[in-house]
This record gives structure tokens, sequence and C-alpha cells, in this order.
């Protein structure tokens, strides 16, 4: 029997994150099975109707079923309880109409009507978790620690994993942690680690930059997306200040959108140079174009409890076009990749020796004559699209056939 499939995501289909981590992998998924999409879109994407109905037919031409529903931000509780109850209603006639048999949810919000659909219709159940969401609220400082909110979204949690027929976690370093969670113990889920992936046909070496770089050379230090909550974007300007210390004609390379005014201000209040960097904002294509032109990424994401489970996905980005990088640990298994593959240094602290010493290494090993291929072949073992998609392939082909 074909195997059914219903994939909830809480992200939308029409925003850049739910094309690239959801739609391209479901296109590698729907041949020879059918696969029903429910996603929450947001209203000024929907608004948007030529893109709107040229994405419908995309994935209409995948042979798959998308059913949009509007997604509710305000207030924030009440409105996510009202998206929650809307789609379980929407997703229990999809599992009634098309005869589903596998419920693939993906992270917390959409396997709570996942948990649901398991229990009224006996489905199969893939809790993909893509990391710790409630500590990721508190680490964010957008809930309180032991509060009312994260109370509830970890007894959840713990319902997930406890129920759930298999859990796909973005890295190994949090499966390890779930493994010490007492009420697992006995009772332990299958645990599958499929990292974030990213489109390595797109995110590839240029032609004519595939030589590693020279000393005297002009070098270029880039740094791609959100300077928000997440990111130590000071320790990274600082850095940057280090390295000109080193190579006073360093420049840094800044791709962002709707956060220029806040870099420009840390620029200033550390004293560089705005003539060194240049900052701009860019489409899917025009990132993947400046990162194919810089000698190393940098990006330091704060190592906190919840980062545990995180993947960032413009390490594989950077590695995809043969871009050695400078990161930090305490972040899912970035630093036990960047090390133990040589394509990278991580932090373990941010103090200005560590820095000295990293940077250091970093230029050592853009010096590296096969730098760039070497990128390039670990981001194909741990980013790629294909490999998460035939991970994902067999596991559904488990799971319909623990369901037959």
């Amino acid at each position: 029997m074909t195997e059914r499939v219903l994939y909830l995501t809480y992200d939308g289909i029409l925003e850049p994150l739910g094309q690239s981590q959801v739609l391209r992998y479901l296109e590698r998924l729907s041949s020879g099975r059918k696969i029903v999409l429910i996603s929450f879109e947001k209203p000024d994407d929907w608004q948007q109707v030529e893109r709107r109905e040229a994405l419908r037919a995309q994935i209409r031409a995948a042979g798959m079923i998308w059913m949009p529903l509007r997604y509710h931000k305000r207030p924030s509780a009440l409105a996510t309880a009202y998206d929650i109850a809307q789609g379980l209603g929407v997703a229990a006639w999809a599992v009634v109409r098309h005869r589903v048999r596998i419920v693939h949810a993906r992270s917390y919000v959409p396997s709570v009507m996942a948990l649901a659909l398991k229990k009224l219709f006996r489905l199969k159940f893939i809790f993909d978790m893509r990391g710790f969401w409630a500590d990721e609220r508190v680490d964010g400082g957008l809930w309180p620690a032991g509060g009312r909110l994260y109370r509830v979204a970890k007894w959840f949690e713990r319902h997930f994993l406890l129920n759930a027929d298999c859990v796909v976690s973005l890295t190994r370093a949090a499966v390890d942690e779930m493994r010490t969670f007492p009420y697992l113990q006995g009772r332990m889920p299958r645990f599958e680690v499929i990292t974030t992936c990213a489109d390595l046909d797109l995110f590839k070496p240029a032609q004519d930059q595939l030589q590693a770089w020279q000393p005297g050379g002009v070098f270029t230090l880039g740094y791609v997306g959100s300077v928000g909550v997440w990111y130590l974007f000071d320790e990274t300007l600082r850095c940057f200040q280090l390295l000109r210390e080193r190579l006073p004609d360093a420049r840094l390379h800044i791709l962002n959108r709707g956060g220029h005014d806040h870099i420009r201000a840390r620029m200033a209040a550390l004293d560089i140079d705005p003539a060194c960097v240049q900052i701009e904002a860019a489409d899917h294509e025009g990132v993947a174009r400046a990162m194919q032109r810089m000698d190393a990424g940098i990006f330091f994401i704060k190592p906190v409890y919840s980062k545990t489970a995180s993947a960032p996905t413009k390490l594989g980005e950077f590695l995809g076009c043969g871009v050695p990088c400078l990161g930090n640990s305490g972040v899912g298994d970035m630093a036990t990749i960047l090390a133990s593959e040589q394509v990278g240094v991580a932090l373990g602290s941010f103090d200005e020796p560590a820095m000295r010493e990293a940077i250091e290494k970093l230029l050592s090993l853009t010096n590296v004559p096969d730098i760039r291929a070497r990128c390039r072949e670990v981001a194909l073992r741990y980013f790629s699209l294909e490999e998460g998609g035939h991970h994902y392939n067999r596991i559904y082909r488990e799971m319909d056939a623990l369901h037959a």
C-alpha cells in the first residue's frame, strides 16, 4: 500500500525557512507516497497572491496536497491554542479523507496535534523535535524559568518522547542529553539524528574560487544572518578587530536583513572603521554567491542549555561553499564537527588570548591547499538534503511497515 503521511508544520511554507527546511525535503519524499501538508501561513505572506499561487502549483506538481491554515500571533498563548484546535480539526478530517497512516510533526506545537491524532486514529507518530523548544523560550528571555507555560510545554515534551514511534533530533548531543532523562529509563524511544540540511546544489564553491587563501591577499571574513537574541555579535566584532591587528587589510562582509542600524551602532561602540565592513541584504541566491567569495565564516551562538539541540543551517551553507568557520563550543555538535573534521575552529571561551589563538588557527587552516575541497566534502556528509531525504525515506518505510 502507498505510504500516506500527514506532515504538520507551524512554520509557513511561504516563509524562507518553510521552503528550505520543509518543502525541499518533502519534494524529495513525495515520490511513491501520498503526503498531505498542513502549514500555518503568516497573513503578510498569504497576501502575496502571485507568489502563493506559484507555490501552490509547485506543491501540486510534486504530487502533494497542501492545506494551508492562518497563523495567529496575539494574544500569544490563546492564539496558539486556537491554532492547535483549528489544526487538529483539519488534520483529523485529512486523516480520514486520505487514509493517513503516519503523522510527522515538526517541532512542539504541531506535535500537540500529532499526539492527539495518534491516540484517536492509532497512527505512527514521528516527533521531529528541532530542539528543546521550551528551554529555548526560557533561554531567550521569552518565558520565566519554571513558569506555567514552561511547565506545560515540558509536560507535553515528556509525553511526546514517551509516545513517539520515532524521535528525530538535530544533534547527537541532544540525544545523549535525553538518554539521561529519568522518565525515559526503561522506556527509551527510537532516536534518529538528522541535522539541519542545506541546499548544496546552491551553496557550492565557485569554479573560479577553488584556491585556498594566500598570505598577502585581502582576507574576507563573512558573517551571515541574524544579530539578535541567540548571537554574540559583539564578540564577533572583537574577533574581527584582532584579525585586523594581524591582517590590517582584512575585511568583514555582513549579510543581514533588518539589523543594519544595530550593526552600525555596535561597530561605532567598538570603534570599528566602517570602511572595512560591507553590510548588505541579499536573497537566498545572493547569500550563496557572497559566501563563495569569503575566506572564512564567523558566528558565535550563546552556549546555553537549549542550544545543545541546535544545528545552525549556516554552518552547512558555509562548508558547502568551501568556507571554513570560526564558531564556538556548547552548540549542538558544531564544535565536534569543526575540530574532528578540521574544517574550522571552535572557541571554548571569549577572552582575548583564546580569540587570538583561534584567529591564528583559522588563518593557518584557510592556507591549507585542499581546505575548500575538504569543507565541501564534510558538508556533503553532514548537511546534504539528499542524505537527509534518504534518512526520512527509510523512517517512513519502516513506520509504514510497523503500521501494517
